[in-house]
This record gives structure tokens, sequence and C-alpha cells, in this order.
């Protein structure tokens, strides 16, 4: 299976109350995690973006005041103090242009040698675009018209999909013998020419990572990615996912292999497995405090609950689908379908509004003790449900040693894991063959 590790960023994954919670933004931290990570023979380390510090009712989100770094920059640092780890940077495809981009992630393919990676995301809401003056355009549920008849309306994906295009373009711009050669692409979203200063890296292309479930999502990526991030609760769900992204990778020219599925997970550990579940229920209700059991309710509801007692039942107002405290986070698609589900589950257990936030936010997780966590990591692999895992641990920095020293050797054990890299780039990691070149 391939393994990589998500530093957990600004998000109520993190405990913060643990005292063993340390700061977001030290470089040390980073180091840390990092080394933790290349110490597990791990493929890649992933970071998120953050492009304007999130709001909810016109104040700065608590979660977001520790800041967000720039992911690249962070990156290239690490670059000096790993070996072998794949470095993998979260950035928007919206607000930034493809030369400037291509260049950065070249240019850190280089610095580490063939250990870049690209998360390609569609930053697309006009809270974020006020940072860039450039508003919400490419706003996914009002998809801008085609430049002429019978083309396809203009959206973030189509967006995204030609902005992988042209970084590719630009990356096979120079020969693999070192020979540059001007460039020319003419496009829909992109109309540009030149020479890019930036020779042919080490792995050809960096990985490029894409992350999404709707069904352009999941087009895109058969058509344009290496790894797939994505979140699954279920095993069946893991596997229905997997299946239908496989089967669009033939209509696209590519082979099941060529496309790796790596949910995001996150583990507890025990010395037991009854241990275990004790350690994910305190942990749960760390996540969700009583404040954020409100805020969570208000993404539903899209009104300002903060009368409730987060310890009593569900409000019983319907949410207000044209409405919405939060800035800068992920809209509900449909609240009402959300709130009816919480309401079922809330009557069916008797669950408080906390209890009904804390059951039905928690991501895909895997509990017990280190050879139950083993076995069903492995078991997911064999079923079909995900290629790997990146694992989103609740601490910062120290929330994967554990599991580094006391799962990871089992999976070698089992021989589900290596024991050691066998090259030197995140392609060879993840069994990606290097991209042919098209100059």
């Amino acid at each position: 299976m391939h393994l990589a590790a998500h530093f957990p960023g600004v998000n109520n994954t993190t405990v913060w109350a643990d005292p063993r919670s340390g700061s977001q933004i030290d470089f040390s931290s980073f180091e840390h995690l990092a080394r933790t990570a290349e110490r597990g023979k791990f493929d890649f380390f992933f970071l998120a973006e953050g492009l304007r510090l999130r709001e909810h009712k016109g104040r700065i989100h608590d979660l977001d005041v520790v800041g967000r770094p720039e992911s690249l920059t962070v990156l290239s640092a690490l670059a000096g103090v790993t070996e072998r780890l794949g470095l993998a940077a979260t950035v928007s495809a919206v607000f930034n242009e493809p030369y400037e981009l291509a260049r950065r992630l070249a240019t850190l393919d280089h610095l580490s040698e063939g250990r870049a990676a690209w998360n390609v995301v569609t930053s697309s809401d006009a809270f974020t675009g006020e940072n860039f003056r450039r508003g919400g355009y490419l706003d996914r549920g009002n998809p801008h018209p085609a430049p002429g008849a019978g083309q396809p309306a203009r959206t973030p994906y189509t967006h995204a999909a030609e902005f992988v295009a042209v970084a590719r373009e630009l990356w096979d711009s120079w020969t693999p013998d070192g020979i540059p050669r001007p460039f020319t692409h003419a496009g829909r979203h992109f109309d540009i020419s030149g020479e890019f200063t930036v020779p042919r890296s080490p792995q050809g292309h960096p990985v490029v990572i894409q992350a999404g479930d709707s069904d352009e999502g999941r087009e895109f990526a058969a058509s344009a990615a290496d790894v797939v991030f994505t979140r699954h609760g279920t095993l069946d769900a893991g596997r229905a996912f997997y299946a239908d992204v496989k089967a669009r990778l033939a209509a696209h020219g590519r082979q099941h292999d060529d496309l790796k599925i790596m949910p995001g997970v996150t583990v507890v550990l025990g010395d037991t497995d009854a241990e275990a579940q004790e350690n994910a229920a305190v942990i749960r209700r760390r996540q969700v405090s009583p404040q954020s059991a409100i805020l969570a309710l208000e993404q539903v509801w899209g009104r300002d609950l903060s009368a409730y007692d987060p310890d009593g039942p569900l409000p019983d107002v319907d949410p207000d689908p044209g409405s919405g405290p939060a800035q800068g986070r992920v809209r509900i698609a449909d609240p009402q379908a959300v709130a009816v589900r919480w309401r079922a589950l809330s009557e069916a257990k008797g669950l408080s509004i906390r209890q009904t936030v804390i059951e039905t936010t928690a991501r895909q997780s895997f509990i017990g003790s280190p050879a139950t966590v083993a076995s069903e990591l492995e078991a997911f692999v064999a079923a079909g449900a995900a290629d790997g895992f990146i694992l989103v641990p609740h601490l910062t920095p120290g929330g994967l040693d554990d599991f580094v020293d006391r799962v990871v050797p089992l999976l070698q054990e089992h021989g589900s894991f290596r024991s050691e890299y066998t090259g030197s780039t995140l392609r060879s990691h993840l069994g990606l063959a290097e991209p042919v070149w098209k100059g």
C-alpha cells in the first residue's frame, strides 16, 4: 500500500487542548512530522492551503488565528532536511498563473531531486477572490457561458484541466537533453507564448494530485491526475468510488495503476481495541467543543443558533437555504437533506446537538490496537477500496509518531508496505512511470 502524511492545519482535526499540541507554523513542527513520515518510509508529505482567513458571523474563525503559511516555501525548506520523502503542495489553479506556478513546482522538483507534487484545487468563491481582486468568477453553481456555440460552459474544472495541460506543456518545452524550445498555447482560458526558464526536472513532471468527489471532479482525476485525495466513511463507499474512477481511465488512454486513490483517514491507537475506542471517544469530544458544535450546526441551518444549548436537542426550525454565517468554508450542497438525516439520527439515538455533530462529522477512521489497525488497513486495500491512505493526525507535530513506531513495522512484516525506499523520486515511490516527453 501507499502511505502519506497530511500536516494537520487549521481545522477541527487538531486537539488544541492536548499539552502535546505544538505550533502550527514553526518550522520545527513541519520538520518533525516530515522526518517522522520519512522514517516510516511514507510516499509523501502533504500540505493544505488557505488563501484567506475564514470568518463566522463577520469575525475571524478561531481555528485560523494561528496563520496559514505558503506551502511551496515550507516544502522548499523541508527539501533540505529530508532525502526521499515526496513533498506535496496544495495550490489553487484559479488564483495563480500557469507559467509562474509551473516554474515554482519545477524548481521544487529540482531542489528535492524529483520529489515534488502539486495538489490542484479550484478555489472559486468570491470571498477568497477579494484577496486577489478577482471576485468569484467560475463559480461552481453558476458556470460561465462558453465563448462559442456548441462548447461546454467554462467551469472551475475546465479551467483547472487547461491549467494542468499548460503546465505540462511548459515542463515539456525543454528537451530531456537540456535544450529549451519556445512554447505557444492558445486556449479557452489561457493564451500565452514565450520560453520557460527551468530545465526539465528529475521527474519530467511533478506528480499531480486532485481532490473532488463530484462527477466532473472524478472525470478530471481520471484524465489528468496521478493521485486522488478523497474521503469515504465506509468500505462500501470507498469501493464504489474506487471502481467508478478506475473505470474512467480507459477512456483517456490510461491504465488501472496510472492513478492512485488515497483517502484521507485518521488513526487512533491503544494497547487494546477497547482502549483505542475509549481514546477515540475522548479525541472526538475534544475536537468538537460546545462552540464548534454550534458552528457546525449553523453551517447546515444557515442561521444564528448561538442561543441553543449544545447539550440540548436540534433546532425545530428548518434550514435557511439562501443564507449562511460562514465565509471561506465549503458550502453544504443540500442543507435540507442534511438536516433531515441529522434529525432522524438524533431522534433515533437520543443525541444532543454536540453528540449529533460528533457522530456525523467524524472522518473515516481506523481505531484499535496496532495489530487491528494494520489488518484493517490491509483489508481496505485488498477489497479494492483504496491504493493507500493519507493520514491526518490529531496532534501537531507528534501525531504520527505512534503509527510509525507501532503500525508500520507490522505492515512491513506482513509484506504490505515497503521496508526501504527502492527509488529516489516520488514517482518511483508511487509506481508511476515518468511521463513521455511530448516536445
